[in-house]
């Protein structure tokens, strides 16, 4: 098998899950509802806990120690989508960010259970319970809130309009595409896209919401190659804050 394929595959799904875990803690105590500040905190650290797994299997593929590839870094080093990245915003856009990357994280997981990748398919037969969890709070927000008031229709519609490019750059390709397909690692970012439109499709057509035209929208890519906004690094800073005081400490 590639290595460097195999290694690319989990460096983005683990960084994805790092930054997007990262963003989501921040509603800890700033939730709308108590019930859902505690649903988003409990899922961030589901994401959080994903993320250390998975750069895990990066250690035992020869790179550095979890903590260390997780908080040493800088921006241009990390290959997560540029979607994760985005600043919360209000509620609406965090909901909406919610259903699409966790309908797509399910989805990943789900197809990896059959990797040949032996330690990837266990991971994931582990951790889609957790997955399932997340995309199934996502899609009863988005049906509920999607077809609830006039304010509620439109604050998720804007919010879907301006996710939504941004959510394609999660199918970036790999420049290990064909190894992955060719290895039986993974099936491919293509085919877990039209994978996801479809389960996109299917939800929003149980709300009031209005998917813009898939061929008319223009994929925000360039994360999966250390390309970033402005957003990322700040975080990162915030992020390894502790870590960096004394980055050989047992906390």
């Amino acid at each position: 098998m590639n290595t460097e394929a195999i290694k690319e595959l989990v460096y983005k799904m683990a960084d994805d899950l790092l930054i997007l875990g990262h963003r989501n803690s921040e509603w800890t105590g700033f939730g709308p509802l108590l019930e859902e500040d505690i649903a988003f905190s409990s899922m961030a650290q589901d994401k959080v806990g994903q993320s250390w797994q998975m750069y895990k299997i990066l250690h035992e593929l020869g790179d550095s120690e979890p903590d260390t590839v997780a908080f040493m870094r800088n921006a241009n080093q990390f290959h997560n989508a540029q979607f994760v990245e985005l600043p919360n915003g209000e509620y609406d856009f965090s909901l909406i960010r919610h259903f699409l990357f966790d309908s797509a994280a399910l989805l990943r997981y789900q197809m990896l259970t059959e990797s040949s990748y032996t330690p990837l398919a266990n991971l994931t037969k582990k951790i889609k319970g957790e997955a399932k969890y997340h995309s199934m709070h996502a899609k009863i927000w988005m049906k509920q809130l999607g077809s609830a008031t006039e304010e509620s229709i439109q604050r998720l519609q804007n919010a879907l309009d301006e996710a939504m490019p941004y959510a394609l750059g999660l199918f970036e390709p790999s420049p290990y595409e064909a190894h992955l397909i060719k290895d039986k690692i993974f099936a491919g970012e293509e085919a877990l896209q039209i994978l996801w439109q479809k389960e996109v499709e299917s939800i929003i057509e149980e709300t009031q919401l209005i998917l813009p035209d898939w061929n008319s929208l223009i994929p925000a890519l360039g994360g999966r190659n250390g390309q970033h906004t402005e957003h990322l690094q700040p975080l990162l800073d915030e992020m390894s804050e502790v870590f960096k005081v004394d980055p050989s400490a047992d906390w």
